[in-house]
C-alpha cells in the first residue's frame, strides 16, 4: 500500500515514518511513504502557497493552484491515488473507515495549514477526514494518525496477521485489559484465569471483560457492535438496556 503525504513541512515526518511499526511495515514492503512539498508545485520564484483571504480576516489561506498540481501529478483516471483533505470539517475517522481506507492501493493525503485551504480545493479531493475536535496548527499531525490506523491493517505489516484483530474497536468494543510479569505487583495480582491455561476460560473471560470495559467507558459504542445472545445476557446483568 502506498502513502502519499502532500505538505508544506515533509521534514515533520522524517523521525515518525521511519520509527517502530511503520519502519518494519517499511521492510516487509508492506506500505510505501512518498512525501511531497506542496512549495515544489507553486510556479512564482518565491515558491509561494499562501494568501490574503479575500473579504478581510485574519491569517493566510493556502491557495488552490500549488495544491491541486500537486495532487494532478500523482496521476488521474481511475489509477490516480484517492484524495483525502485533512479538515476539521470532515468526516471523523473510525476504525470501520480505516479498515476501508486499507483496502485502497494509494492515498494522498493533503495537509492544510494557516486558516485552511482555499475552498475550490474541495472540488478536487474525495473525501475530507478529521482525527478530532479541535484544532491543530497543520493536518500533518492528522496524517500522520491516519497513516498508522491504516498501516496496520495493511497485509503483512504487524508481522502477525492476528495482532489488527485483536485490538480495541476491531470489534466495535474497547480492548480487554491486559497483563505481563511479574504476577503480583504492589498488592496486584494477575487474573488468576490468565494463569490457568484454559484457552476458553481465557477466551471468555476477555470477551467479558471487553463488554464490561466498553460499557463503563465507552457505551456508546454497544449500539453498533456485533453481540451475540451470551453476550447481551451478560450486559443485561450489567444493567445494560439490550433489545432484540
Amino acid at each position: 500500500m502506498r502513502f502519499h503525504v502532500l505538505t508544506l513541512f515533509p521534514e515533520f515526518f522524517a523521525s515518525a515514518l521511519s520509527s517502530t511499526m511503520l519502519q518494519k511495515a517499511q521492510d516487509r514492503g508492506a506500505v510505501q511513504f512518498l512525501l511531497h512539498d506542496i512549495r515544489d508545485y507553486a510556479t512564482d520564484k518565491h515558491r509561494v502557497t499562501d494568501d490574503y483571504p479575500y473579504g478581510g480576516g485574519q491569517g493566510m489561506v493556502m491557495k488552490p493552484d500549488p495544491i491541486v498540481a500537486a495532487m494532478e501529478a500523482l496521476g488521474s483516471g481511475p489509477e490516480r491515488p484517492w484524495r483525502i483533505l485533512l479538515s476539521p470539517q470532515g468526516q471523523l475517522l473510525t476504525q470501520a473507515h480505516a479498515v476501508q481506507l486499507a483496502a485502497r492501493r494509494e492515498l494522498a493525503l493533503v495537509c492544510g495549514r494557516y486558516e485552511g485551504v482555499d475552498e475550490r480545493v474541495r472540488s478536487f479531493v474525495d473525501e475530507e477526514l478529521s482525527i478530532g475536535d479541535y484544532i491543530l496548527s497543520g493536518g500533518e499531525v492528522a496524517a500522520l494518525a491516519i497513516i498508522d490506523a491504516v498501516s496496520r491493517l495493511a497485509p503483512g505489516a504487524l508481522g502477525c496477521e492476528t495482532s489488527a484483530a485483536d485490538e480495541s474497536f476491531s470489534e466495535g468494543l474497547l480492548e480487554y485489559p491486559q497483563y505481563t510479569r511479574p504476577p503480583e505487583f504492589r498488592g496486584m495480582a494477575v487474573p488468576g484465569v490468565l494463569r490457568s491455561g484454559d484457552h476458553g476460560a481465557i477466551a471468555r473471560w476477555r470477551r467479558q471483560e471487553a463488554l464490561r470495559r466498553t460499557w463503563s467507558q465507552r457505551p456508546d459504542l454497544l449500539a453498533h457492535a456485533a453481540l451475540t445472545e451470551e453476550d447481551r445476557r451478560f450486559l443485561a446483568n450489567l444493567g445494560f438496556p439490550t433489545h432484540g
